[in-house]
């Protein structure tokens, strides 16, 4: 039955009575100190994240005499971005740059689509051996061979010092692969089983149903495989020993790193001219390293606001079931 006129008037003034009388909830002194506490304790959590950040950056913008002094604390001293300009000048460290962008694009993409693709594959009862294929894949997260046999069959699989082998080991990724089914099983089933019943094939209805449902898991494990290929450097380390030109840049950051601390051991012994060659050297290395770490970190810190709502959705939905 409908309300009539005044019946509305009265709810109204009921809701605007209630709201007005509503009582407010009251901090204890309990809650005050244990707000006080848990804000101070994030606080300095959220400080000691992003201080090392803030730090390398202030010194790769400050004055190198005042970097070498070790004054560059909490602010950068004689503003300067001389260090970023021979960044830009120096072609190893574009190339590297380039590498790892490349692994990093190609290889994140083709896991994604191999993941989403296999993930939708085990998802299927009528899949040939569907549970054999889904615990080979599973098992291979808790057996690992360890690295010399792994280099072995790179090697032998022709991958040593080849572009091809930042990209084919990562393809599949088993973890990856238990969350996007997880994502998928929780799927309506009706939605494919109106498509089939209206003659659509898998194909179809993995590009047109399960693809576009399933975006938010996808970008999830876009950010993992994207952040594991532009860390990664233990590959490059030991498949691109005699190929300089595929070094990635955090192969790069290593290798400054190591520079700076041969020549810092050089100084202990020489004569004074010598010994104030090395500490320029080693300074212009600790720039350098400085600045290169915010070169490869950047990136990152650049493309994962963008993909925050989606990594926090899709990782909790894809948890939801084991």
């Amino acid at each position: 039955m409908a309300m009539t006129k005044q019946e509305k008037l009265d709810a109204k003034a009921e809701k605007a009575y209630a709201k007005k009388h509503k009582r407010k909830y009251k901090l204890t002194p309990g809650d005050i100190i244990f707000n006080i506490l848990n804000y101070a304790f994030f606080g300095i959590f959220t400080i000691s994240c992003i201080f090392p950040f803030y730090y390398i950056f202030i010194n790769t913008i400050s004055n190198r005499s005042a970097v070498a002094r070790g004054d560059v604390t909490l602010y950068p001293i004689g503003f300067n971005l001389q260090n970023y300009a021979d960044i830009l000048k120096a072609n190893d460290v574009f190339r590297a740059f380039g590498v790892s962008f490349a692994r990093t694009l190609i290889g994140t993409v083709l896991m994604v689509i191999a993941t989403g693709f296999i993930a939708y594959l085990v998802t299927k009862q009528e899949m040939w051996h569907r549970k054999f294929w889904y615990r080979f894949l599973i098992i291979t997260m808790y057996f690992n061979a360890g690295i010399i046999p792994w280099y072995m069959n790179m090697s032998m699989l022709g991958l040593t010092g080849h572009f091809a082998a930042y990209i084919i080991p990562g393809i599949v990724a088993p973890y990856n692969i238990i969350l996007v089914k997880t994502y998928i099983e929780s799927i309506p089933a009706e939605l494919e089983e109106s498509a089939f019943m209206d003659g659509a094939g898998y194909m179809t209805v993995f590009t047109k149903i399960v693809w576009p449902l399933s975006k938010p898991i996808l970008a999830t494990i876009a950010i993992f495989g994207a952040v594991g290929h532009w860390n990664s450097f233990t590959d490059s380390l030991i498949l691109m020993q005699n190929t300089p030109k595929l070094y990635t840049l955090q192969h790069l950051l290593y290798n400054y790193l190591n520079q700076a601390s041969n020549l810092g051991a050089a100084m202990t012994g020489g004569n004074a001219a010598a010994a104030a060659s090395a500490m320029e050297n080693v300074l212009n290395n600790k720039v350098m390293k400085y600045t290169v770490a915010m070169t490869s970190v950047i990136p990152i810190l650049l493309v994962y606001p963008f993909m925050q709502r989606y990594f926090e959705k899709g990782i909790m939905l894809g948890a939801v079931k084991g």
